[in-house]
């Protein structure tokens, strides 16, 4: 069953988090994917997620596709009970992903029950497709980037910061410009959007 949890910001919702997807069933180790901020002069969120999952219980494996082997990244992605995408530039994390081939297998993995988390960028490129993210990220980041096809986890589209400096303007004008053709869940850094199976809430 498909197990999902999309954030602004981490470190502000590591309570819902661990509310609803920390069990005693699963090993507390985590793989954590900061990519999407190797373009970003921001990386802040980088260490207070961590330092949270750590409170939790969690042991933090560090794991950048962008300087990762597809095999040691494929291998990391198969072994995990849980995947942790973090935010920065969604098109350069995208185009790192489909540069060692992970999109499949991280859609494959959650199929077989791997609880994703997804800060930012990392919950939005759980969308069929990220064109709409162009009034609040650079594209130009991201120059090897063929096409806006994404895993395609959910079936509408994760827009966090709402109503958050200083990406608020950036919240509007995508909700004005995409607004009639995506179904769009906006959240503020202290939401957060849990998928259970076929279950969708705002918490």
């Amino acid at each position: 069953m498909k197990k999902i949890f999309l954030t602004s910001y981490f470190a502000g919702t590591a309570q819902l988090f661990e509310q609803y997807f920390v069990s005693a069933e699963f090993e507390k180790k985590v793989v954590f994917i900061p990519t999407a901020a190797n373009v970003d002069e921001y990386k802040k969120h980088l260490a207070k997620a961590q330092n949270k999952l750590a409170e939790l219980g969690f042991a933090v494996e560090i794991l950048d596709v962008a300087t990762a082997s597809e095999a040691e990244a494929r291998e990391k992605i198969e072994q995990t009970k849980y995947l942790y995408i973090a935010g920065g530039n969604t098109f350069y994390l995208l185009q790192e992903l489909k540069k060692k081939n992970l999109l499949d297998l991280i859609a494959k993995r959650v199929s077989e029950g791997m609880i994703y988390i997804g800060e930012s960028a990392g919950g939005m490129i759980t969308a069929h497709n990220v064109e709409y993210v162009q009034p609040m990220d650079p594209k130009e980041l991201a120059p090897e980037l063929a096409s806006y096809e994404a895993l395609n986890l959910v079936d509408f589209y994760f827009l966090p910061h709402e109503g958050e400096f200083p990406f608020a303007e950036a919240v509007e004008e995508i909700i004005n410009t995409y607004g009639d053709k995506c179904n769009f869940l906006p959240i503020n850094n202290k939401q957060a959007i849990i998928v259970n199976g076929n279950e969708v809430k705002k918490v």
